[in-house]
């Protein structure tokens, strides 16, 4: 009789093939599935998007009305080749800049343009024109350019009002970050009534905090309210590494709106005073020894609103001995301990304002008042 084959390794080599089989299907599975997808592979279709959201409309409708009016500003600066003496231009930086009237005047930084021999400003749609400094302002980190366009003006961003500002509200920002230009960032008040410290020297006051995303590039370039309007010039940032780090500063508009009339009418800004002279380091000195926190008056000009109000300045006694004039504590209530404030208080008002004076005089407190003058 034939011998009966065995169950079980007949169970075990049906079950080996089946194994191999599932394995070599599942090698070669992708390449089949490959192959027939790409016989019948077609676009797949697309999902239904739904109306935009209300903020992201109005973020779309305040980049196209105010791009037009945004400017791309690159400078560049004369070398002299110590070997030959030829005079060559060289780049130097690029900024962002805005239209402020229909006669061709464009706002920026003065950092922006600071050192350059020559800028050219170039318009959304590509036209480029050489631009005329008209005036500016280190204080205040402002600067005019005019441009000549002879046809088809790009309109002026609208002004809107940066005292009425709130912590929160949202905000806008378009510039040319890097070069790459007519950027949207957008952001919030992050805070009101910053100071910054210049390398010149200067300190800029009731800078408007924001983290919209401001990096170099950026500079001079408009910061606008939810309505589409100027509120502040991106001007400066916080940052350890150069780049953005989520502390911007804005010069307020309402800042600008003085100063920039101003430098299109004179070329320059010029500051109300009192007529004072005053000196930072003598000013520390005499006042810790005399411990009071204020200004002091070093001379008064003859004849300006300080010798009309009666101020005091310093003067040398009869044995050599120094007389410390009177010392302003404070202008209309608002306290002044160092020559910035003091300087940066009266910038708050115009030529022609009167103000209030309280003084230190002989360890008496005084009140006198002055209407301000033009320069110093």
């Amino acid at each position: 009789m034939p011998a009966q084959p065995d169950p079980v390794m007949a169970r075990i080599r049906w079950l080996t093939w089946a194994f191999v089989l599932f394995v070599l299907a599942w090698q070669f599975l992708p390449v089949l599935e490959h192959y027939l997808i790409g016989l019948t592979a077609e676009p797949r279709p697309v999902a239904a998007r739904g109306e935009l959201a209300d903020d992201e409309r109005n973020t779309i409708e305040i980049f196209k009305k105010a791009s037009p009016s945004v400017v791309y500003i690159t400078t560049r600066q004369q070398v002299v080749d110590p070997w030959t003496r030829n005079v060559f231009s060289v780049a130097r930086g690029t900024g962002s800049g805005f239209v402020w009237d229909d006669l061709g005047h464009i706002v920026t930084n003065n950092h922006v343009i600071e050192g350059a021999s020559e800028a050219t400003v170039r318009l959304n749609d590509g036209r480029s024109y050489r631009a005329v400094l008209v005036g500016a302002s280190p204080e205040h980190d402002l600067a005019v350019l005019r441009i000549n366009v002879a046809f088809d003006r790009p309109p002026p961003v609208p002004i809107g009002r940066s005292a009425d500002l709130q912590v929160g509200q949202k905000v806008f920002a378009i510039g040319n970050p890097f070069g790459l230009d007519y950027t949207l960032t957008t952001g919030i008040v992050s805070a009101l009534d910053r100071s910054l410290s210049e390398k010149n020297g200067a300190n800029i006051e009731h800078l408007i905090q924001t983290d919209a995303a401001i990096n170099p590039g950026n500079s001079g370039g408009p910061l606008l309210d939810s309505a589409g309007r100027l509120i502040g010039i991106n001007t400066a940032i916080y940052s350890p590494s150069g780049a953005y780090a989520g502390i911007g500063f804005s010069v307020p508009v309402d800042t600008v709106n003085k100063v920039v009339p101003q430098l299109i009418a004179q070329g320059r800004y010029i500051r109300p005073g009192l007529g004072i002279s005053v000196n930072e380091s003598v000013n520390r000195s005499v006042t810790a020894q005399l411990e009071v926190d204020g200004v002091l008056v070093l001379k008064v000009t003859p004849g300006s609103p300080a010798a009309q109000a009666g101020l005091r300045g310093t003067r040398v006694g009869p044995n050599g001995e120094i007389i410390p004039g009177d010392i302003i504590l404070s202008i209309d209530g608002k306290a002044v301990k160092s020559v910035p404030e003091l300087l940066n208080r009266l910038d708050d008002y115009r030529i022609g304002d009167r103000v209030t004076l309280e003084l230190w005089r002989n360890g008496d407190v005084v009140r006198t008042e002055a209407v301000l003058q033009g320069g110093g």
